[in-house]
């Protein structure tokens, strides 16, 4: 079978999407692959379909047990021979699997990075021949990437050992172009075959909220979604119980997870959300990196994380099978306050690390905080913010954000501006620089030690807005930042002129901002409204919830939420007809095909 047939045999899908088939094509040519695609663009079939096609094994070196467990269970319910070796599993079960691969039985193996080096795995792999490694979530490789695992550096020391190079390809959902290059000369990639996507994902709406009472802010949410999959993000063990604990206590159907817990509780828990026994998961960032539930309809951030990277892959959980989702953060300036303790205290528990090198990490993760920070208070596109900070392209209004969605004011700035920009080059005038909040004292006239002790009381723009508020000014230098009539620079965010400053303060351009209004009652309360027959649609998932229940699969696995809406859409009544439904392979229409079919034919019959 050719490509096309293999992803329609086992993946039930008729075409490619995006960069999917000339990755494909690179990899069976012979090629290295670098790929950049956002969650739920289809990374793993560009490795899947070239490991039913080559000859020999594919290892595909994977960082989260979850990850993993998720995979080989989809692959297996699609007719694909997969395994795994991981801390998870039994020495009898590891020594099965080994047996399997030894003797041909698997297509695909999955591996924890830190049992690559090992004696047990490291024969194996030099006994069977080997296709391709495949290296998931390839931006933990990098220092600059926002989760460097150390393990990973032992890749390329594994593919040396091996009696031939196979075809190596590496993909990430979210890289940076220096992510990239370190991905590429870490993992010794030869001349790849680099596709970045696009990084948008449209299906996802972005939302900011800055209240100030959080939970109450949360609880409301999720009352107003208490049909969806919900993951809520927590930036510590502490606030993810606190939460978890006020939803239980509220009569929501949670559960938590964090790496304080039990390995079986962690387990029980995943397990509970992934099965549909909980619909809301109370998590840190221990949860989720390649989970792989493709009806996760909202993702709140109850904490800001620390970069945008790790922002965009958690929220985009949400939607992986294509559906309208949201992603919703909860901002305040705490946020700013944990994420700079965690970054200032992080890494230094590990001993793989110089320290240099935790230096170096260290302000760069500050530089990142910066821009998620920014990210929250931007009157810009969310969307475009987004972009914009990996290099990609995009409008400035889309449409599906609270900025772009919400009612604003166009406000005259130029005068504030003008003001603004001059104390900071009087500031500069003294040979000092700072930060936002010390920037708005003094224009405030705030009378602190601090101010006294290093004379900024004295400039002539002391005190020259105090009349405004501190959250107006912030609102304001946030905006001249954007526009590029100010700069910030190093860890602590210190703020200067920029070549464009003059434009304002000796040319007098006219400065006009956008003012956010209160979101309308009906902005707040848009809902996704899908082209189907919901009663159809509620009737297919009760059948699906079944099947899984005898088969002790997840839902998803079964069928996705967006294969059942192609259903209601096509209303198959036969099994040739159930071929041509997204996400519907011959061995999923062989085993399910005719309950479904038979379902739809009874409610029509019941309709008519």
């Amino acid at each position: 079978m050719n490509e096309n047939e293999i992803l329609k045999e086992y993946f039930g899908h008729t075409s490619f999407r995006g960069k999917q088939e000339p990755i494909i094509k690179a990899v069976l040519a012979g090629r290295d692959v670098l790929g950049v695609m956002p969650t739920g663009a289809g990374k793993s079939v560009c490795y899947q379909v070239p490991a039913l096609m080559l000859d020999g094994l594919t290892i595909v070196i994977s960082p989260l047990i979850s990850l993993m467990k998720d995979q080989v269970n989809s692959l297996w319910q699609a007719g694909v021979r997969a395994g795994l070796i991981n801390s998870s599993l039994t020495a009898e079960q590891a020594k099965q699997t080994y047996r399997a691969a030894y003797s041909g039985e698997l297509d695909i193996l999955y591996v924890a990075p830190e049992r690559l080096m090992s004696d047990g795995f490291l024969n194996m792999a030099r006994s069977v021949k080997i296709a391709q490694v495949t290296v998931d979530e390839a931006h933990c490789i990098s220092h600059w990437g926002q989760d460097f695992r150390p393990s990973y550096l032992k890749i390329s020391e594994f593919i040396d050992n091996l009696p031939e190079r196979p075809v190596v390809s590496a993909f990430t959902a979210t890289a940076t172009a220096q992510v990239r290059q370190d991905i590429k000369r870490l993992l010794r990639l030869k001349v790849p075959f680099e596709a970045v996507s696009g990084f948008d994902r449209r299906n996802l709406r972005f939302t900011v909220y800055n209240p100030k009472k959080k939970y109450e802010k949360l609880a409301g949410i999720l009352a107003n979604n208490r049909d969806k999959c919900i993951i809520v993000y927590c930036l510590t063990r502490k606030n993810t119980e606190d939460v978890c604990a006020k939803l239980c206590a509220a009569g929501f159907n949670a559960t938590r997870y964090h790496a304080g817990l039990s390995d079986a509780e962690r387990r029980k828990n995943q397990e509970d959300f992934i099965y549909d026994r909980k619909n809301i998961m109370v998590a840190t960032n221990a949860f989720g990196m390649g989970i792989d539930k493709s009806n996760v309809g909202l993702v709140v951030h109850y904490n800001m994380p620390k970069n945008i990277e790790s922002y965009y892959q958690e929220a985009g959980r949400a939607g992986r099978d294509g559906s309208e989702a949201e992603c919703i953060m909860l901002f305040n300036a705490s946020d700013v306050r944990t994420n700079r303790f965690l970054i200032d205290n992080g890494d230094s528990f590990n001993p793989d690390l110089t320290p240099q090198m935790r230096e170096d990490i260290r302000k760069k993760d500050i530089m990142r905080l910066n821009k998620m920070t920014d990210y929250c208070r931007t009157s810009l596109c969310y969307r475009k913010y987004i972009l914009d900070y990996f290099g990609d392209t995009a409008p400035d209004y889309c449409g599906n954000c609270s900025n772009c969605l919400a009612d604003f004011d166009a406000v005259d700035i130029t005068v504030e501006a003008q003001k603004i920009i001059s104390c900071v080059y009087r500031i500069r005038q003294r040979g000092k620089k700072y930060a936002r909040a010390t920037l708005a004292d003094i224009l405030l006239g705030a009378d602190n030690k601090k101010i006294r002790e290093s004379g900024m009381d004295k400039l002539t723009t002391y005190g020259i807005m105090s009349d405004s508020t501190k959250d107006d000014i912030y609102e304001i230098i946030n905006f001249l930042k954007e526009q590029k009539y100010l700069a910030e620079e190093g860890e602590f965010s210190l703020i200067d002129i920029t070549e464009f400053s003059a434009d304002i303060v000796k040319r007098k351009k006219r400065l006009t901002m956008k003012h956010k209004k209160r979101l309308t009652e009906e902005q707040k309360n848009i809902s996704v409204v899908y082209d189907i027959d919901f009663n159809l649609f509620a009737k297919l998932k009760s059948l699906r919830a079944e099947t899984a229940a005898e088969e002790k699969v997840p839902a998803y696995v079964v069928f996705s939420d967006a294969a059942l809406r192609d259903m209601c859409r096509k209303l198959p009544r036969d099994i040739p007809a159930f071929l041509n439904v997204s996400g519907v392979g011959r061995l999923k229409a062989q085993k399910y095909g005719e309950e479904f079919c038979a379902c739809i034919r009874e409610y029509l019959r019941d309709l008519s």
